[in-house]
């Protein structure tokens, strides 16, 4: 008897002692984030939340083929193909000035581009590797160039790096080498070398090509990398620069697509990263939608881009939910952005430079996203983005103050007026912009 209660002791202890540990260890994340003041996080992430639209680029050697980068290696084009490309990649049109006016006609605020994806290849002068920009037939160091066009216009620069390497031998897992790939014998990868190798990058990258505004890291699902190793590599790039802002994929909280943290957990980071869709409303936590102009991040002959009334759209939406969206493009091989797709970013810069007191410097809500669309505001103003009307009158119930005044930024007039419900607001049918009628409310306060 007396065993057997000793056994059962035990098991409680050592579930117990489990607990403790996982419970020190949400306390050491948060006690990290318990150094920096609420107020010091919103400053240092106040030009990001207003900028509100990004572009984001993929771009590598695997335009070349017009395949999805990374993801490709190892399954549409064998390994020792993908692997040797950059040995063909001469991008001559490439002109990073053309980039960053691209992005600027698009009303694009910051660039974020692929320095390493999960091919390992690097788009910098690195001295770590010869998998890199220089060993091509280019040799132009594409970071250096676009970094000191953005900082010319004024233009945010950040990078996005894969933690994970398919192409390193010192990242240990099979699953780089694509399908039916095992380990060669004799091979010893060994990933605290890889993370020193990762770390020399990032110093690189930061110290050499920054300040960067955003580092947008990717791929910590794999089983090597652990929720310890993203809290020392977090600490880590906010030493080599204090001000940085990084994502949310450091270690192994986020809920797959949705970006978000599992269970509303702590997570390492600054923003979540809703992809390939709009994130739900939420201003409590930062958050950015990464969303492709077409089907495929990297170029892909004859992609199916999205309409004008679709990304304007997107935009609203998500501006309207409280987050950010970075709209991705990938440049064809020869180092152009295709043409079909910079038509569309012109288009949405021309629709911006109309309406983007709507969207730049504003926070979501106040009203949460209806059938019948979203609300931004900023200061005693706030813009209800009219996407679908429902039936005649649009009826606010949940306004807090006083509206003192109704306009609307896309033309036309307003009548506004006051019932026991709340507020009927209608624009003629002839006045609703078929894209978005954005009606301004000036409140009381």
């Amino acid at each position: 008897m007396m065993t057997r209660l000793m056994k059962l002791v035990s098991v409680a202890l050592l579930i117990t002692l489990i607990y403790l540990i996982v419970i020190d260890s949400e306390r050491q994340i948060s006690s990290a984030y318990e150094k920096e003041t609420i107020q010091a996080f919103d400053a240092r992430l106040q030009w990001w939340r207003d900028a509100r639209f990004g572009m984001f680029i993929h771009w590598g050697p695997v335009s070349l083929k017009g395949t999805e980068i990374g993801w490709s290696r190892g399954k549409e084009i064998p390994v020792e193909i993908y692997d040797n490309l950059y040995k063909q990649f001469n991008p001559t049109a490439f002109d990073a000035s053309e980039w960053v006016s691209i992005a600027k006609s698009a009303g694009m605020k910051y660039m974020v581009l692929t320095s390493k994806h999960h091919d390992g290849f690097c788009l910098w002068d690195t001295k770590t590797t010869a998998y890199n920009i220089m060993s091509t037939p280019f040799k132009r160091d594409v970071i250096r160039e676009l970094s000191n066009a953005c900082q010319n216009e004024d233009l945010p620069f950040c990078t996005y790096y894969s933690i994970l390497d398919w192409y390193h031998p010192d990242y240990n897992i099979s699953s780089r080498g694509g399908p039916g790939y095992s380990l060669p014998a004799g091979t010893s990868p060994q990933m605290d070398r890889y993370v020193s190798y990762m770390k020399t990058h990032l110093e690189e990258l930061v110290m050499n090509y920054g300040p960067l505004g955003v580092l947008w890291f990717d791929g910590e699902w794999e089983e090597p990398w652990t929720e310890e190793r993203g809290r020392d590599l977090y600490a880590y790039c906010r030493t080599l620069q204090p001000d940085l802002i990084i994502n949310n994929r450091l270690d192994k909280k986020r809920d797959g697509m949705e970006g978000t943290s599992i269970n509303g957990r702590q997570y390492i980071g600054d923003f979540e990263t809703p992809e390939q869709r709009i994130g739900k409303f939420n201003t409590d936590q930062p958050w950015e939608s990464c969303i492709t102009i077409g089907k495929q991040w990297a170029w892909k002959p004859d992609d199916e881009l999205k309409s004008l009334k679709e990304c304007i759209n997107i935009l609203v939406n998500t501006v309207g939910g409280d987050g950010n969206l970075l709209l991705n493009v990938g440049p064809m091989p020869n180092g152009e952005i295709e043409p079909r797709q910079v038509e569309r970013l012109k288009q949405i810069g021309q629709w911006l430079g109309k309406y983007g007191e709507s969207i730049y410097g504003t926070r979501g809500g106040p009203i949460e996203p209806q059938p019948w669309g979203v609300t931004t505001h900023r200061d005693n103003k706030v813009y209800l983005h009219i996407l679908q009307w429902p039936k005649e009158k649009l009826m606010l119930d949940s306004i807090p103050q006083n509206i003192v005044k109704a306009s609307c930024l896309t033309g036309g007039k307003v009548s506004l007026s006051r019932t026991d419900q709340g507020y009927e607001i209608l624009v003629a049918s002839a006045d609703r912009d078929p894209m978005d009628t954005i009606v301004v409310l000036d409140m009381e306060k």
